[in-house]
């Protein structure tokens, strides 16, 4: 695995984990972004 594939795939995880926090700490907006921006970073998994 390429360093620069590790680190998208670092980004996804925190971001998942972040929207995962926030929605169970009863937050409505922002796990959406943060899962937006997680998203966003996945594509450049592909």
């Amino acid at each position: 695995m390429s360093l620069q594939r590790a680190s998208w795939l670092t980004v996804v995880i925190v971001c998942a984990i972040a929207a995962l926090i926030l929605a169970l700490n009863g937050y409505v907006g922002y796990p959406i972004v943060v899962g937006a921006v997680g998203l966003s970073a996945a594509v450049n998994l592909l």
